[in-house]
């Protein structure tokens, strides 16, 4: 049975889209012979007509995900989009990486592992750029120490 037209009607009255008219399938028949709009406010008092609540949309895989990532997951090669730059800017990475080395290079000057003359020395090779971590700047005081 085509009930388009009590459809169309029905949104309308409801204020609401056609997908959102809910007709009881028990009183098909009372709904295809309303013809009017007062026909249709009838069946919605009866109940035989009603407006289906809105569909929300569900967060919870999206907090889980989120959670996840927090953790250090799903963060590998194949949910990588854009380039090694994009995801850490460059100046970050030296930020980052110059901090940790001036940090650990003033730990040993001042617990007496450097003296001044060697903690300055390696603070210009650090901002030169040749240490690429502060692992690679201890290695380097072992070498000197033999």
């Amino acid at each position: 049975m085509d009930l388009s037209f009590q459809r169309r009607l029905a949104a309308s009255v409801l204020k609401c889209g056609e997908n959102r008219v809910w007709f009881d399938p028990t009183a098909v028949e009372d709904i295809a012979t309303a013809a009017t709009k007062e026909d249709i406010r009838e069946l919605i008092e009866q109940g035989v007509i009603k407006r289906k609540p809105v569909k929300g949309i569900c967060r919870a895989r999206i907090r889980k995900n989120r959670i996840q990532k927090k953790k250090g997951r799903r963060r590998g090669h194949g949910s990588r989009r854009g380039a090694k730059g994009a995801r850490m800017p460059k100046k970050r990475r030296w930020i980052i990486r110059i901090r940790a080395l001036r940090k650990s290079l003033r730990e040993m000057r001042d617990s007496g592992e450097i003296d001044r003359t060697t903690y300055r020395i390696l603070y210009r090779k650090a901002k030169g750029g040749e240490f690429r971590s502060v692992a690679h700047l201890k290695a380097y005081i072992e070498q000197l120490k033999r």
